[in-house]
């Protein structure tokens, strides 16, 4: 996972990594908000998901202890990290500083 996850954040794009588990309901709000971030703004932007708990390594790896923790990373660096569940007007304000 670590050399397909390096891939993928080091793209050009902006990359919003969704750190969550299944069992977390905060993260059940999370997910319908970040599909809608993801079909408004296309291939502008790529959305994953990794579950904290199939994925221990990459979770520790960026020191993620809550969950949803949202991480926003453009060629390879980390452009904005927050826990907490985000509005789609946050992430698109966000966003539009990143672009």
């Amino acid at each position: 996972m670590k050399a397909n996850f390096d891939s993928i954040i080091n793209d050009t794009k902006p990359v919003i990594i969704d750190f969550h588990a299944v069992w977390c309901s905060p993260c059940k709000v999370q997910s319908p908000i970040l599909k809608e971030v993801a079909a408004e703004l296309g291939d502008r932007v790529r959305v994953i998901k990794i579950d904290v708990d199939q994925n221990q390594e990459v979770a520790s790896r960026y020191h993620v202890q809550s969950v949803p923790t949202l991480m926003i990373f453009k060629a390879g660096e980390t452009k904005y990290r927050q826990s907490g569940v985000h509005s789609k007007q946050q992430l698109m304000n966000i966003l539009t500083n990143i672009f």
